[in-house]
Parts: structure tokens; C-alpha cells; sequence
């Protein structure tokens, strides 16, 4: 079965690239999308600030962290279900789908490219939104990382 990655972040630049698969490869059978959503690493007051907690601080402190990854993953599933709805209106079978989240990133792009490249996905799909020339090299695009950074992996860029 052919596989395709779809990092996807709720952004109507990612929704693009969605439709974009959905129109693309509709009617492919053999064709795996993965939807993929990178959760954001924790804010810094639930990091480890250097001190040795207490048992009682360390487990405020894991609860903290349990609570904002289950809103994290609670928003992931509201951008999987639009992605999935995309998809299954242009006539891909849910069994054709699968949805993936990676949490504790600190690098974006590094953890979709790790992600392709452990999996042996064929292609890797994001999106991008249109910048200005200045805008589309910063530091922090993640797209642009990805393109930079992507060799030896099959890159198609939706704008």
C-alpha cells in the first residue's frame, strides 16, 4: 500500500493541502493518508524550572502537563475531523485515513521529517501560505525548514 504523510495544523494553509490529496489521489484504493499534527510543546511555566520538586510539586506539575495535552489533542481532533471530512467527500474510505499526533516537539519540522523518514512514507504534503520574499526565508518557517532540511525525502509543497 502506498503511503502518504499530511502534516496538518488547523490552519487554512493546511486545509489546502488537504483538499488538495482529496482531489489529487481520489479514487486511488491502495493509498494510506496519514494526517499528521505536531502538538505544541508545553508553555514555560509547566517546564522543569531547575529546582528539585517535591513529590507533591512533581505531581501538580504532572497534572498541570496531563490537563494542556488533553486540550491540546482535543483541538488535534477537531482539525482531524474537518481533514477527514475533506477527504471522505472527495471518496476516500475512513479505513483509507489514519490520524497521528507527536507531542513533546520542540522542532516542528524535524519531528514531520522524522516522522516520514521512520515510516517510509512516498510523499510528505504541507502546506504553506503565500508570503512576501523577505517573509519566506525567517528563521521559523516551518515549510521552508521542511524544503531546506527534506533531502532524500519526497516533498509536495500546497500554497
Amino acid at each position: 500500500m502506498k503511503k502518504i504523510l499530511l502534516a496538518i495544523d488547523g490552519s487554512q494553509c493546511a486545509l489546502k493541502a488537504v483538499d488538495y490529496v482529496g482531489r489529487q489521489f481520489s479514487g486511488v484504493d491502495d493509498l494510506l493518508i496519514t494526517l499528521l499534527n505536531v502538538l505544541p510543546y508545553p508553555p514555560a511555566p509547566l517546564w522543569d524550572d531547575g529546582h528539585i520538586p517535591t513529590k507533591k510539586e512533581k505531581e501538580e506539575r504532572d497534572n498541570a502537563i496531563e490537563t494542556w495535552l488533553k486540550v491540546q489533542r482535543s483541538k488535534a481532533e477537531g482539525i482531524f475531523g474537518k481533514a477527514v471530512d475533506v477527504l471522505t467527500k472527495n471518496g476516500f474510505a475512513t479505513h483509507q485515513i489514519e490520524k497521528k499526533t507527536v507531542s513533546d516537539s520542540t522542532d516542528v519540522a524535524g519531528s514531520i521529517l522524522e516522522e516520514t523518514r521512520d515510516n517510509d512514507y512516498q510523499t510528505l504534503v504541507v502546506g504553506r501560505c503565500g508570503h512576501s520574499p523577505a517573509k519566506q526565508f525567517s528563521i521559523g518557517s516551518v515549510t521552508m525548514k521542511i524544503i531546506t532540511q527534506g533531502a532524500g525525502v519526497a516533498i509536495c509543497v500546497v500554497e
